[in-house]
């Protein structure tokens, strides 16, 4: 029996990798679109590739997406989220960020520059958090749950995942549901599902 899709105003939605996150946050938006003709979605898309393996995983998941969503529209924004949802938002408009993990590696672990300080951190994730509390239309963003498995070797690694779960932690605080996502399958962990 196919699970029947419940919008919430804001939901998270978290995993591992291949775990269902982006097909679950397309399913939303499908089911959004399809809702009233006036109904518009964008995904906010935060990868850049770093190299050519992960440009041809962007082309991919941009020709699977425009196939299976193909009303979804993309916007590429891969450092300032709150100023995208702030910008991008209308009642009529749903959002899908896709991923914070991403966004976060960008800021932690830049190919190129300097990470930026925790200070300046913690002030855009308090920026993002306000942004979904404020946004007109609904906002569903995807997130990695890296921290199920052993305590990681390396100083970086070890950090960034504290900061991976500290930012999924500020953001489920945040959002109306909570989803985790195993095998494909959704589990809510906030909200109704």
């Amino acid at each position: 029996m196919a699970e029947a899709l419940v919008l919430a105003r804001s939901e998270l939605i978290l995993g591992g990798q291949k775990s269902g996150k982006s097909v679950r946050a397309e399913r939303l938006a499908a089911a959004w679109l399809a809702q009233h003709p006036d109904h518009r979605a964008a995904l906010v898309a935060t990868a850049e590739a770093w190299d050519d393996e992960m440009g041809e995983r962007i082309a991919r998941h941009q020709r699977e997406r425009a196939q299976r969503v193909p009303g979804l529209r993309t916007v590429e924004e891969a450092d300032d989220l709150a100023g995208v949802i702030a910008r991008e938002s209308r009642a009529d408009t749903l959002l899908v960020v896709d991923c914070l993990t991403l966004w976060l590696t960008r800021l932690t672990m830049p190919m190129q520059g300097t990470a930026c300080s925790d200070a300046d951190l913690q002030s855009r994730v308090q920026a993002l958090v306000d942004a979904v509390a404020h946004a007109a239309g609904p906002v569903v963003l995807v997130s990695n749950e890296i921290g199920l498995g052993v305590i990681p070797m390396g100083r970086e690694v070890r950090a960034f995942v504290d900061a991976l779960g500290r930012l999924n932690q500020r953001v489920a605080a945040a959002c109306d549901r909570v989803t985790l996502m195993a095998a494909g399958l959704p589990l809510t962990l906030k909200g109704a599902g």
